[in-house]
């Protein structure tokens, strides 16, 4: 560890990481600065040597080649620094400071080069224009909107450390995936992926390639920009399957209806926009993409590098085929009801592949107790997803709807989503006197090493009848211990492997019946920096069920008002919304944009009739353009 601390602190960084950290971001800021300003006034060449050398490979404009694939390969180092981090959260519990976790360094790494990724597509472009939708920077500098978006993302990220450590000092370490600073840093990498889209189509458009022309017919783009489309689908499918992470691991904070609906949310949204960007196959490939490459992770994080908790995933290929059906059926005739036939079929046929799945694969599998309300929901947000997918796919072709049309299509479906979203928080109170007994049997080792196998007794048996789950839930003590036990008779339970009772980990018995989230301790260790006592391990005593979220997420402070909270969410909450406004705005505008003339290339020196016309802010007419 860089830092060793007396104690894991429990809210905030300590003032000189902080310090370090804000230096680190500085200098870096500089030099990238000095890159792109020298690149724009011909001091600085390494820009414009890296640009052409790119445009030769790839054929892309090198104001696209260049950004997209640093922000590529950022986003996998990212990709992969977050799910080791996930993985040390519940192996080991919070971090010395987040200069000695070591997931950090990749994180901030990867979410400065997407960053970066956007900066230099802003700044590369001197002597050709990037489009019609290109923004306007200066009199004779316009910005690819593709590159904007991907610096707005970057940027988003980015600015959820700083909020992050606020966040803590405030609320103290709530120790869960879906933190609101935590989404800000997983939204913006993940929708990264809509900015890469839109540089890409600028790209081709610029190069008259995958637009058709006025009789119809297409140049197809080169195999690196087609296999290009599917890796930014495949990638967009993995950052939307982030948001699921904790169900992937086994440990979920929140009702297990979430996971079909996010399921459902990221299939309708990459795998609808993927068949529509892509063309036929898009959804398979998209999604032989996201196995290959979060397999990959997932494996480096767990048993083949870094040996942490190993997740499991979602396999996406029923989607894929029922996305694939209903173009078949729709797609030609009408796209945004192939966008909804997909949704319907994603939390349907989908949701039946991957109840299937998760009885394979995952530590906590759907059992009877989620229908129908899983059914329900995983239809809701496919649908609201595969309007959105398609909406944003058809941006990207230059095809989007009519704004009345398009605007209204895009309301529905966000309101669903939010809806589908909300409703699940929505939970009853804890059921009074409801107890778990613990006896002990087969114990072995000392205080350092303590185990035992258990027998858990639920009083009223009842209250575990039809449950979601009924786990021994074991983290934070080096490792993940998730047992789902076992049926003895109505209410006895027992264990099917030790649970550990030592060190640092933390042993709940978990209930999850209805909406009803709770947990009753079996272990927890003192922990003097909140400060939290310790309850021992003892066999035979019946401790009550109370809110599992004040067992899991024993640092969050309560001596803050609740107005405080509300304002704090509301702040979070309104930069997500602007932020996901400026998306859809870069996609509408490359589509409206769609048609206007192309304008000609620059060179040095040359006037007003190469650029766009000043007084008018539209492209000079030269010639008509695919």
């Amino acid at each position: 560890m860089i830092f060793e601390l007396a104690a894991k602190p429990a809210g905030g960084a300590a003032l000189d990481q902080v310090a370090i950290a804000t230096v680190g971001a500085t200098i870096a800021t500089v030099v990238l600065l000095w890159l792109c300003m020298g690149h724009r006034s011909g001091k600085v060449p390494y820009l414009g040597r890296i640009a052409a050398f790119f445009e030769r490979v790839t054929g892309l404009p090198g104001w696209a080649a260049v950004p997209v694939g640093l922000a590529g390969g950022s986003l996998l180092v990212a990709l992969l620094g977050m799910y080791w981090d996930i993985a040390l959260h519940i192996g080991v519990g919070r971090d010395e400071g987040p200069l000695a976790n070591p997931a950090h360094y990749l994180i901030l790494v990867g979410l400065f080069g997407v960053f970066a990724s956007g900066v230099l597509s802003i700044a590369l472009p001197t002597d050709e224009h990037p489009g019609p939708a290109a923004v306007k920077i200066t009199r004779d500098w316009y910005a690819p909107v593709g590159g904007v978006l991907i610096a707005a993302a970057g940027g988003f990220a980015l600015i959820g450390f700083p909020l992050d450590d606020v966040w803590h000092r405030l609320f103290g370490q709530d120790v869960t995936l879906w933190g609101p600073t935590h989404l800000m840093l997983i939204g913006g990498a993940g929708m990264t992926l809509v900015g890469q889209a839109v540089l890409v189509t600028e790209a081709l458009r610029a190069r008259k390639l995958g637009a058709p022309d006025k009789n119809g017919r297409v140049q197809m783009p080169t195999t690196i920009a087609m296999l290009r489309r599917i890796g930014i689908v495949g990638g967009f499918l993995i950052g939307l399957s982030t948001f699921q992470a904790e169900f992937d691991f086994g440990v979920p904070q929140y009702a297990q209806v979430f996971q079909p609906l996010l399921i459902a949310l990221a299939a309708g949204v990459a795998l609808t926009a993927g068949r529509i960007w892509i063309g036929p196959g898009g959804a398979i490939a998209a999604t032989l993409f996201f196995l290959v490459v979060r397999g990959m992770v997932d494996w480096i994080t767990g048993p083949l590098v870094f040996d942490e908790p190993f997740p499991a995933m979602p396999l996406y290929i029923g989607e894929a085929l029922m996305v694939e059906l209903a173009a078949l059926a729709l797609l030609k005739r009408n796209a945004l009801a192939f966008g909804a036939l997909s949704g319907v079929l994603i939390g349907t046929v989908g949701f039946a592949a991957e109840w299937g799945w998760t009885h394979v694969a995952f530590k906590l599998p759907w059992e009877a107790d989620l229908l129908p309300e899983g059914v329900l929901f995983a239809v809701a947000a496919g649908v609201a997803g595969g309007l959105i997918g398609t909406l944003m796919a058809l941006g990207l072709r230059g095809e989007l709807p009519a704004p009345n049309i398009a605007r209204p299509t895009f309301g529905l479906a966000a309101l669903i989503l939010a809806v589908a979203l909300a409703l699940p928080f929505i939970q009853s109170s804890v059921p009074e006197n409801v107890r778990a007994q613990v006896t002990f049997s087969n114990v072995t080792g000392d205080a350092k090493t303590r185990e035992a196998d258990g027998e858990v007794r639920i009083t009223p048996a009842s209250a575990a009848d039809d449950n979601k789950w009924l786990t021994i839930t074991s983290w934070q003590g080096g490792g993940l211990h998730v047992d789902r036990l076992e049926k003895v008779s109505p209410g006895v339970y027992r264990t099917t492997e030790p649970m550990p009772l030592h060190a640092d980990w933390k042993t709940l018995v978990r209930l999850h019946k209805g909406t009803d989230l709770t947990a009753s301790p079996v272990f927890l260790p003192e922990d003097p920096a909140i400060p939290a006592k310790e309850i021992p391990a003892q066999s035979g005593a019946a401790r009550a069920f109370v809110p599992e979220i004040d067992l899991l997420q024993r640092e969050l402070k309560d001596d803050k008002p609740g107005w405080l909270w509300a304002a704090a969410i509301g702040v979070v909450l309104a930069i997500y919304l602007a932020f996901l406004g400026a998306l859809a705005w870069g996609v509408a505008r490359l589509s409206r944009r769609w048609n206007d003339e192309m304008p000609p290339p620059r060179t040095p020196g040359a006037g007003a009739e190469n650029r766009f016309e000043r007084s008018s802010g539209r492209p000079a007419v030269i010639s008509p353009t695919t």
